[in-house]
């Protein structure tokens, strides 16, 4: 049974992520792995608790980068 696990900042709606987890499911499916099978969980996250390159997102995206 696979587990798909994927971390996303907070912010994208329900629909949203019914969308994604649609199109990973499907990508399952086109694998020979019902979709009954595959598990899709989101943890959405604080912006303040990601780092890139060593920097604060929280910063880069004040800083517009």
């Amino acid at each position: 049974m696979p587990v798909v696990k994927i971390d996303l900042l907070e912010g994208k709606t329900k629909e949203e992520k019914e969308k994604l987890a649609m199109s990973i499911v499907k990508a399952f499916q086109e694998n020979s792995i019902p979709k009954e099978r595959v598990t899709v969980i989101f943890q959405d996250n604080p912006v303040e608790n990601w780092v890139v390159g060593g920097e604060m997102l929280s910063e880069k995206i004040k800083q517009g980068k």
